[in-house]
């Protein structure tokens, strides 16, 4: 059996049409939107009346200082009575410091003043007459003396101590120290690697002799020196 369709059923006749219509309905829609302007409200309100009723508010004026009225001026007296001066006023007599050629003039023995010594050190190598040493007083250089003689001092008193020994600490300790003005030893300092070198190397340097003190432009001074003191075990 075939089916029959009616014409008036025919669904697409006008499918074309509401296909267009709709299109058209649409871009309408999006052309109102995009022109669509919105504006802010106005604001009508005036400022400068708020600022008149303000300046014709009544300001309260303020109370006035009152300062109290000056005193009144002294009375005068009323009556003026004059006193006669009878003393007598004794004149001042300046007399002249100048000397006259009758008066003798007394001579002023010289004012001796005392030269302050100043404590000041000259190292060794510039001094102008070094420290003697014991036994180089008539040594043509006195300098090559001094040193010679400090390093048989050493040789002579020297001592590794036993426990740097046991330990096996070896080192150089250098030594500085001050020969003072009256040609004693003073102000020892010294740096090594170990104390008990330290201290036999102070030892050393305590057991030196009394020497003569080095003098500059002809006074004495105190003069620092220094020297290493080499500790090597064999």
């Amino acid at each position: 059996m075939e089916l029959k369709k009616s014409p008036k059923a025919d669904l697409r006749k006008n499918s074309s049409l509401y296909f267009v219509l709709g299109l058209a309905v649409v871009m309408g829609l999006v052309w109102v939107a995009l022109e669509w302007k919105t504006y802010d409200e106005a604001n009508d309100y005036d400022i400068s009346m708020d600022v008149e009723e303000l300046l014709d508010e009544e300001v309260p004026m303020t109370e006035q200082i009152k300062t109290p009225p000056p005193p009144p001026p002294p009375a005068a007296p009323e009556v003026i009575e004059v006193v006669e001066d009878e003393e007598e006023v004794e004149e001042t007599v300046i007399e002249s410091t100048e000397t006259s050629q009758e008066e003798e003039i007394i001579e002023v023995e010289d004012v001796e003043v005392e030269e302050i010594e100043e404590d000041i050190e000259v190292p060794f190598a510039v001094i102008e007459d070094v420290p003697v040493f014991p036994g180089c007083e008539s040594a043509g250089d006195k300098k090559a003396c001094f040193n010679e003689m400090m390093q048989k001092h050493i040789r002579k008193n020297f001592r590794y101590p036993e426990i740097a020994q046991e330990m096996g600490i070896q080192g150089r300790v250098a030594v500085m120290f001050t020969i003072q003005k009256d040609g004693s030893i003073g102000n020892i300092r010294l740096r090594g690697p170990d104390k008990n070198l330290e201290a036999e190397a102070r030892r050393i340097i305590e057991k030196l002799p009394k020497m003569t003190p080095g003098r500059q432009r002809g006074r004495p001074v105190r003069v620092p020196f220094s020297i290493p003191i080499m500790f090597k075990l064999q």
